[in-house]
């Protein structure tokens, strides 16, 4: 059995067709191995449908730029140039038309690029989210692996690209946050009960850590520290976000934002949620007018066990009070967890 696989584009009029085969396919008696389309087969023909339909694409936008827009006057060719563009299924080589410009109109060159100019990143959007979603979630290394495992893009990616790319993307989010400011409380009593009834409150959970550095060069300067976080709306949806505290210049103004991209309004209630470390709790502060802070329950716990722990070794005759230690301790705890 042989499979034709072939496309069929038309004008937006209808009056005009092209036919283009863009793969086949054979297939002998019916197999597990070879029922339906394969990993490699349907790599390619994505591949090859990507291609023809680009293709199509940048024909008949250039052929729509062909004229000025100022007089309508059919504009000269130069020549024509061969511009890269890469996407999720496959690296382009766009032919694209260089044209004069017409004369009716002052221009600042004799000579333009319709298609370059349209298309200012080599990279489409969607190969640029794929990469940075991954690279932010595991080694640049891995993340090349995946994709060219599962995208038909193999050997056009390396951990260079993925690495420049996701430290473009992350500079441009940092441009975007506001600046950093002493508070983020707006308004007064009196304005916050002119606002919509509220949601139920929002819980973040914050906690903080030490990251050896890869460039350790000292003990006293070879770690850094981690704060992360997570917010939970009452529906189950959350949000994470983390930062260096000693490099992150943002630290507070990143929370608000996390915060106020999840509904929050200054008359609903937010519960956080910490250790009590001092860094972590001014990070929490002047955030919401109704915030409740909680240290929470494996911390407390962590404590008293280091402290049952302790008292497993002292003795009658270690202490000077007639009362079983252990025994307060697990009164202390049934105390605080209810």
């Amino acid at each position: 059995m042989k499979v034709k696989i072939q496309i069929v584009v038309e004008s937006d009029h209808g009056d005009s067709q092209v036919v283009q085969e863009i793969m086949q396919i054979s297939r002998g008696a019916l197999q597990p191995e070879n029922l339906g389309l394969k990993l490699a087969e349907a790599k390619t023909l994505l591949q090859n449908l990507q291609h023809a339909l680009a293709e199509q694409q940048v024909a008949e936008y250039s052929q729509q730029q062909e004229l000025c827009l100022h007089c309508s006057q059919k504009l000269l060719h130069k020549d024509k140039r061969t511009i890269v563009y890469r996407t999720l299924f496959g690296k382009l080589h766009l032919q694209c038309p260089r044209l004069f410009h017409c004369p009716c109109q002052e221009q600042p060159t004799r000579s333009f690029n319709p298609v370059a100019n349209l298309l200012p990143e080599r990279t489409s959007r969607e190969l640029l989210y794929l990469e940075s979603k991954f690279g932010s979630l595991m080694s640049y290394g891995l993340s090349v692996k995946l994709l060219q495992e599962v995208l038909p893009i193999e050997g056009e990616i390396n951990t260079t690209a993925i690495r420049n790319n996701l430290h473009t993307i992350g500079h441009r989010l940092e441009d975007e946050l506001g600046e950093e400011k002493g508070g983020y409380i707006e308004g007064c009593p009196r304005d916050w009960e002119e606002l919509p009834r509220p949601d139920l409150p929002l819980v973040l959970g914050m906690d903080g850590g030490y990251v050896r550095s890869y460039d350790k060069k000292s003990r006293s300067k070879g770690n850094f520290e981690v704060i992360v976080g997570k917010s939970i709306k009452a529906d189950g949806t959350s949000k994470r976000f983390g930062g260096v505290y000693c490099y992150d210049t943002k630290p507070q103004r990143r929370i608000f934002e996390v915060l106020k991209s999840q509904g929050m309004q200054m008359n609903q209630q937010v519960t956080f949620l910490s250790d009590g470390d001092e860094k972590i709790r001014e990070l929490q502060v002047y955030l919401n007018p109704n915030a409740e802070y909680l240290l929470d329950w494996f911390h407390i716990t962590m404590r008293l066990t280091v402290m049952s722990q302790t008292a497993k070794g002292l003795s009658k005759k270690d202490t000077e009070l007639d009362t079983d230690i252990p025994k307060e301790l697990e009164r202390i705890k049934w105390y605080l967890w209810r």
